[in-house]
């Protein structure tokens, strides 16, 4: 047996005439009546395909019209996804994929309706690519699943109140922190790293980010002398090496260090001007 969708024409002339107050009442009616005749259609191509053998041609054309038949079941799945600035065809696509899974899946015996089985499979799989193939930045997995929440209350209480609601209403719908709110909203946006090099938006000559980031770092200037001092006091004798540095590192002066080693002042002066002559002849960068 095989099933074919087909719209039958009117009857006579006058048919659209009496049909059109009944179109002007609005769509209502007619998306139900469409909705309907899908759950209908469904339930008979999966009546057919499970008399026909997997692998030929007329399993492969039923299934081929179970897809076709449930397409608006994925774009009403897509359409939740539609502030996740994808591109819809792509999301389509990608919950087209769930819906065959779903087909290739359901067992009508289980007396359970498709759509009702179908559409977890098609929003987990749209969810899995926007967790996997999306996001260039990964977040907690607990913040990624509290974000669907979050989203989802914002869209109810947008529609409630007719505006955007605050951080304090959204905490309140799903009783959470506002902080936990406000790290959820961060994290939702967080798909792609923007780059530190990128033009600003409007082209209109102001900074860019890594202008607007970076700054001078005062300190950068001493580091290569730093890393020449430490290679040269390696070099010194140990009791010159810790003259030098109860000198110029602890600020001692000669008496108190002659006072820690146990010499004499003068002896300090001799040891550090025997210092400073090692290293200006080991410093190549003098030389």
């Amino acid at each position: 047996m095989s099933v074919s969708a087909r719209t039958e024409s009117p009857a006579n002339g006058n048919s659209a005439g009496a049909g059109a107050p009944s179109a002007n009442r609005g769509t209502g009616r007619s998306t139900n009546t469409n909705a309907v005749e899908a759950r209908a259609l469904t339930q008979v191509l999966f009546g057919e395909l499970s008399g026909l053998e997997q692998g030929t041609p007329e399993h492969a054309r039923v299934r081929a019209a179970l897809i076709e038949v449930n397409l608006p079941l994925v774009r009403y799945a897509a359409a939740r996804f539609r502030s996740r600035n994808e591109p819809m065809e792509d999301v389509v696509q990608v919950g087209t994929i769930g819906l065959i899974n779903a087909i290739d899946r359901f067992d009508p015996e289980r007396g359970v309706q498709f759509p009702t089985f179908a559409m977890p499979t098609v929003v987990g799989e749209i969810k899995r690519y926007f967790r996997d193939n999306v996001r260039t930045v990964h977040v907690p997995r607990r913040l990624h699943e509290l974000w669907v929440q979050v989203s989802g209350a914002i869209e109810d209480l947008t529609v409630l109140h007719g505006r955007t609601p605050s951080t304090a209403e959204i905490a309140a719908r799903l009783k959470l922190g506002e902080d936990e709110v406000l790290a959820c909203l961060e994290a939702g946006r967080a798909y792609h790293a923007t780059s530190l090099e990128a033009a600003q938006e409007g082209g209109d000559g102001a900074p860019g980010l890594l202008d607007r980031l970076g700054y001078e770092d005062p300190a950068l200037t001493g580091v290569e002398h730093r890393d020449l001092v430490r290679h040269l006091l390696v070099q010194l004798p140990e009791r010159e090496r810790r003259i030098l540095l109860l000198r110029y590192f602890g600020n001692l002066t000669q008496s108190q260090i002659s006072a820690e080693l146990g010499v004499s002042q003068m002896h300090v002066s001799r040891l550090l001007s025997r210092s400073f002559a090692r290293l200006r002849s080991a410093n190549q960068l003098e030389a």
